[in-house]
This record gives structure tokens, C-alpha cells and sequence, in this order.
């Protein structure tokens, strides 16, 4: 079972700190009055209240809407220290992505593949679409990627940017690469073309994060990849960019996983 060691707290809770000024009546001093002069007496000058802030309403976050050690949750925990239950595991509820272009034979989870139709068709009318490289990975596929991989540039190179059978989200169904043009294809110069920023700046809109983000690769365990999108739902995804938490290992008080505890 993964546990929540310890919850990034999202709620905000702004504490006012009220302060009644009061304006003392100060009367200067009046000179000694002649015979022939009337002394008026200073009026008393009573102090405005301050009024009390009206208290921010405390933003909360259901940390337990969706269990993370359960391959059918959209908030499964998929990284090098937690593989999918079990690691054969297939959805099934795959659809194919036939709306946007390349992915007629690529598939996600259905509601997955909704909302990247939705996030596509944002981006389009921005003049940022994109493509599909590769969605949905079955165990067999992962394995028959990383294998040559590991053999022929070294597990610890291979380890860096392709996952194990059994530990890549590809095969949960929830994520998905994207592209635009050939030159930029799984390489990070996609996260300076206009899809790259588009989804930067728009995915968690439509229920996406970048999964691996910039300067994280000892949290993660992966280099940058701007063009890995990752399906959590609107409600996790908005909680991470309001908080400003990349991450869903540091979101949810996760250990880091750089590394494998286990070897191939």
C-alpha cells in the first residue's frame, strides 16, 4: 500500500490580525486667557472603529477522493518505487485518440482520451495542435523498448529516460507523448515550440500535468520530458498549480524516486 507520509497541505487559511487605532484628543496647551477673552473647550474627538477582515474562506483538498496504489484510480502512483498492481496490468476501458492526428491507432483510458481531444482542440485554435507519438503501453511494448536499451547503452543510462515493464504510466492508460514536428520528437526542444508551451501553461485546465517536470529528475526519477502528459482529473491538476507543487511525489508527501529498488 502507498501511504501519504506526509500531505502538501493546500489549504490556505488567511489569518487577519485586526487593530483598533485609537486618536487621542490632544487639546494643545492654551496660553493664559486675558480678562476681556472666553475660553471655547476642545471638542472630544471619539476614535473610529477599524472594521473586523472578513475571513478567507479555508480552501480544502479530499487527499483520499482516489486511492494511489490502485491501477484503475486516474491518481495511481506509477514511478521507480511503485510499479502497477499487477504489473501486467490492462485497462479496460482503452479508446483510441482518432480525433487527434497520429493517434487513430493509439488508445487511453476513456476519460483520458476526452479530455486530451479537449485539450488538443484548445491548443489548435491557438495555433499550437500537436501530434500523437505514443499513448497507451502494454507491458510487452514497454518491455521490448527498454530491453534493447539497457543493452546496448547500459541500465543506468536506459534508466534515465525509458521505464521498466510494469512501471511506466504509459501502461496505466493515463499517459501519453506528444509532438509537433519530426526534429523535436520525444527531444525537450518541444517545450520551446508553440504546443509545448500551450500545454505548459493549459494542461492542468483539462486535467493534465507534465509528469516530468524541469530540474526534477531526483524527485521524478526521469529527466525534463515537456512532452509526457499525464491524465490525474481537474480537481488534482488545478490543486497542483494553484499550490505551485510540479510533482505528484512531492503533492502527495511521497518519497522521491530516483532510483529502482530493484534490479532488472
Amino acid at each position: 500500500m502507498i501511504s501519504v507520509f506526509r500531505p502538501a497541505s493546500l489549504v490556505r487559511a488567511t489569518v487577519a490580525l485586526g487593530a483598533v487605532v485609537a486618536l487621542a484628543a490632544c487639546a494643545s496647551p492654551a496660553a493664559s486667557p486675558s480678562p476681556s477673552s472666553t475660553v471655547v473647550p476642545s471638542a472630544t474627538v471619539s476614535p473610529t472603529p477599524t472594521p473586523s477582515p472578513t475571513p478567507t474562506p479555508t480552501e480544502t483538498f479530499d487527499y483520499l477522493a482516489h486511492p494511489l496504489d490502485d491501477a484503475t484510480s486516474i491518481w495511481v502512483i506509477v514511478n521507480k518505487m511503485f510499479p502497477l498492481n499487477p504489473k501486467s496490468w490492462v485497462p479496460t476501458d482503452l479508446t483510441t485518440l482518432s480525433a487527434i492526428p497520429e493517434g487513430s491507432d493509439q488508445q487511453m483510458r476513456a476519460e483520458a482520451a476526452s479530455a486530451l481531444t479537449q485539450l488538443y482542440q484548445a491548443a489548435k485554435a491557438q495555433g499550437a495542435g500537436f501530434k500523437i507519438s505514443t499513448a497507451y503501453r502494454s507491458y510487452s511494448f514497454q518491455k521490448a523498448l527498454y530491453d534493447p536499451r539497457a543493452a546496448s547503452r547500459g541500465v543506468a543510462v536506459a534508466d534515465r529516460t525509458t521505464a521498466r515493464p510494469g512501471f511506466s504510466e504509459h501502461q496505466s492508460g493515463l499517459a501519453v507523448d506528444i509532438y509537433n514536428v519530426t526534429a523535436c520528437r520525444l527531444q525537450q526542444c518541444f517545450g520551446d515550440s508553440a504546443p509545448g508551451k500551450f500545454v505548459a501553461a493549459h494542461a492542468w485546465e483539462y486535467g493534465f500535468v507534465i509528469r516530468y517536470p524541469k530540474d526534477k529528475e531526483g524527485v521524478t526519477g526521469y529527466v525534463w520530458e515537456p512532452w509526457h502528459l499525464r491524465y490525474v482529473g481537474t480537481d488534482l491538476s488545478t490543486a497542483m498549480h494553484d499550490s505551485g507543487v510540479t510533482t505528484l511525489e512531492e503533492f502527495f508527501g511521497l518519497p522521491n524516486a530516483p532510483d529502482y529498488a530493484e534490479t532488472p
